[in-house]
């Protein structure tokens, strides 16, 4: 996923950056930061797009598993109507439209759970990695403008301080 090789890159450019010396504190190209950073807002549309698609397509499957239920009752009905000629066939297709009926509940059931639980975890899935995303995204952006700043202070003093010994 090119997320997470930019989240790579930039904590490659973080851990490769020069020390300032006697602190903690590193110097950043902040183009090549920012540039990063606008990398990754263009790519996390797509993520957003595949779990608008997951939605869909989870609304899809239930539309489809309605659709073969309402198929099977319907055959089920065809069934019976076909087979009231005789008292002992009408009461047997009574029986059996029964169990069909309820064969078709019951698988009508299982694909909708099924989707649902497929739907679900992928959407799990996408939400979890578009949170550790933003997570880490979040992160190296504050780590990183920490890094501006403490660079822009320490030359601030430096600056304040070259000018005392001018004076």
């Amino acid at each position: 996923m090119e997320i997470f090789t930019l989240l790579e890159t930039l904590e490659d450019i973080l851990e490769k950056s020069k020390n300032i010396p006697f602190m903690n504190k590193g110097i950043v190209n902040k183009e090549q930061i920012a540039q990063i950073i606008q990398e990754i807002r263009l790519k996390l549309p797509d993520e957003l797009k595949q779990a608008k698609w997951i939605k869909e397509e989870r609304q899809r499957l239930l539309l489809e598993a309605q659709k073969e239920a309402d198929d099977i009752v319907k055959e089920a009905e065809s069934r019976i109507i076909s087979m009231i000629d005789e008292h002992e066939i009408t009461r047997k297709a009574y029986d059996q439209k029964n169990e069909i009926i309820e064969t078709a509940n019951e698988m009508s059931r299982e694909i909708t759970n099924g989707t649902k639980e497929y739907a679900d975890n992928l959407l799990e899935n996408t939400q979890k990695v578009l949170s550790d995303t933003l997570q880490n995204l979040e992160k190296n952006m504050s780590e990183a403008m920490h890094l501006i700043q403490m660079s822009l202070e320490d030359t601030m003093k430096t600056v304040q301080n070259s000018r005392k010994e001018l004076e």
